[in-house]
């Protein structure tokens, strides 16, 4: 019988390899930026085209290779980093596996050029598949120009499963992001399809954060700085106030590595504790310094999952540097005891007090009680604020229920609400968030915002479905301008926008301007709810099953539901519960969760044992 096993060939044994470490471009722009930064660049320029499909191109003055050097840094296993098994465990690069460059040049067309400074001319070479097409000496300046075109080319299967421009250009800016802000004393620029979209001067920690974050943090963070003999901390972390309902802002950094850690961030969160919403995010940026012995960063072929010799004093430490930086700014709760300015501006203080006013001020009850004796408590016979007295013990009068404006009967469609609705029932608000709602049967407990989000879901989806929502464009439009990740996700949205009746247009670098809203919404407040909006959209947008509309209309929905802790009139209340009850689905949030509880009174009558 024949032998099973072959010896894969090089071109496929890369390809498997390649399907690890290269997933889409923004994993070969990682790999190449880091492979810049750790030839000494101080300079490093991005370019894309075609959000890295059709061109990936890092530019770095760093030291360059040699002729031998430029070749053998496509074969497998091949790398600068480390000679022997010990080096594995005092690693203080970004790159070690040998296998980035092996990686893209079995699933694109690379050519590259690069040139040490001791030497008169650098070498050029094509490599495509895995295999070297053509190899010159070329003038270049001292550095590596490295450039992957038309990527996963021989991979059809690989190129179908990439998302669209908008999702991967997101994805770039978030690993470019990584390593510019690792390192803050190299200049970067990223270039898309001819336009800049980032020029990052060397500078501080703090000015990276904010060319990358926005300039809304440039007062909004607290330095975090903790030495000790075994690991240093610092960086910077955002006041309570910054805060968001999704994740987006949160970089930890070990030894200038970016990391994602659950555990690291859960000792974050626990410096917040009480000071922020159990369901809200601080924005952070730290860096963690550590003897690389006690990191083993060899896990995965990102290298962003590692694993610490000790994690508990990791962890301890990681608490302890939050929360001596937000007491030692005074972000922790405390009490002022200053003199509000403001008091000196009062006329009870600018205006002389003179003998009249004196006067009028001695002859008064209030000033007789205290100053005479036995007056601090005296009611004068003839008082007469004191006149109706005993109204204050009478029964207060019940207002008039107003108009019924609820249907003269449920669709039996909605199997989900309850029979037996009085329409008469007095409605009243516990916690100005859940409507208490009296039915034949025993009560129901409706949450507001779950019922607004299901009516305003419902109307949007119809709206979309049948036309543009109308919209009304504003006579002084509003100026918007946000992170450049957040930017790409405003483009990527603004056709679906305008069928729900927001015109929103490009205007500059990272700036765009909200020309109209929706005809019906209250004007003035655009800016907010575009902004929220994206916070809303990001929170979906890990979802796959969802379509781009589909996140868009629910995070509308969110936004624009009225919030729990909102006090709402009998009226207002009426028109929710009405809205709610002609619903297609009234049991449920558009997330699936209840909407109302019904509590019948067999139910309640057995609970208090009856």
């Amino acid at each position: 019988m024949a032998d099973k096993i072959v010896l894969l060939p090089d071109n496929i044994a890369n390809q498997i390899a390649a399907g690890e470490v290269i997933q889409r471009p923004a994993s070969a722009v990682k790999e190449l930026l880091e492979n810049a930064v750790d030839a000494g660049a101080t300079e490093i320029k991005l370019i894309i085209q075609d959000a890295g499909k059709a061109l990936l191109q890092v530019i770095d003055n760093g030291s360059g290779m040699s002729e031998t050097d430029a070749r053998m840094c496509f074969e497998r296993h091949a790398t600068s980093k480390i000679r022997n098994i010990d080096d594995l465990f005092h690693i203080r690069t970004m790159g070690f596996r040998g296998e980035a460059l092996a990686s893209i040049a079995a699933v694109a067309q690379v050519e590259l050029k690069t040139k040490r400074e001791q030497d008169e001319s650098g070498t050029y070479i094509e490599v495509d598949n895995s295999t070297v097409r053509r190899q010159e000496p070329v003038a270049a300046a001292t550095g590596t120009s490295i450039a992957m075109k038309n990527l996963f080319f021989n991979v059809p299967a690989r190129r179908n499963f990439l998302k669209s421009n908008a999702a991967e250009m997101r994805h770039i800016v978030d690993e470019f992001t990584r390593v510019a802000m690792s390192f803050p004393h190299i200049l970067f620029t990223l270039t898309s399809n001819g336009q800049q979209l980032f020029h990052l001067e060397a500078g501080s920690l703090k000015q990276r954060i904010v060319q990358l974050l926005g300039n809304n943090y440039q007062t909004k963070m607290v330095t975090v700085k903790e030495d000790t003999d075994y690991m240093n901390i610092y960086g910077f972390a955002g006041k309570p106030e910054t805060a968001k309902k999704t994740r987006g802002d949160q970089y930890f950094f070990v030894n200038n590595r970016f990391i994602k850690s659950g555990y690291l961030h859960h000792a974050l969160m626990s410096a917040y504790q009480e000071m922020i919403p159990a369901d809200s995010f601080p924005m952070y940026v730290l860096f963690i310094d550590l003897d690389p012995t006690q990191v083993d960063v060899n896990v995965h072929p990102t290298k962003q999952e590692i694993k610490f010799e000790d994690e508990k004093i990791v962890y301890a430490f990681v608490q302890a540097a939050v929360k001596h930086a937000l007491a030692q700014y005074s972000v922790t709760p405390a009490l002022d005891f200053d003199l509000d300015a403001s008091i000196q501006q009062l006329s009870s203080i600018q205006q002389p007090f003179t003998d009249e006013r004196k006067s009028s001020a001695s002859s008064t009850s209030l000033f007789q009680g205290f100053t005479q004796k036995n007056q601090a408590h005296l009611i004068e016979k003839n008082s007469e604020g004191l006149r109706h007295w005993k109204d204050f013990y009478e029964a207060p009068k019940v207002p008039q229920p107003i108009e019924k404006e609820f249907p003269e009967e449920i669709p039996a469609a909605l199997h989900a609400a309850p029979a037996g609705i009085a329409d008469d029932a007095e409605l009243f608000q516990i916690q100005n968030t859940y409507i208490v709602f009296p039915s034949a049967r025993g009560f129901l407990l409706i949450h507001q915002q779950a019922a607004h989000e299901r009516i305003l879901y419902e109307q949007l989806t119809k709206a979309s479905a049948a036309s543009p929502i109308a919209m009304q464009q504003s006579l002084f439009p509003a100026t918007l301008e946000l992170t450049p990740s957040d930017a790409v996700i405003l483009e990527e949205l603004i056709p679906d926008l305008r069928e729900l009746g927001y015109l929103v247009e490009p205007f500059g670098k990272h700036t765009f301007l909200i020309q109209g809203s929706p005809a019906d919404l209250e004007h003035g407040n655009e800016k907010h709810i575009v902004d929220m909006l994206i916070e809303q959209y990001k929170h979906f947008s890990s979802d796959l099953k969802f379509s781009r509309r589909e996140k868009l209309i629910r995070s509308l929905a969110r936004q624009q539901a009225v919030k729990g802790g909102t006090r709402l009139t009998e009226r207002e209340m009426r028109h929710l519960i009405n809205d709610l009850f002609t619903c297609e689905i009234a049991n449920t949030s558009p997330e699936g969760n209840p909407v109302f509880l019904e509590f019948r009174q067999e139910q309640l009558e057995k609970m208090f044992g009856r």
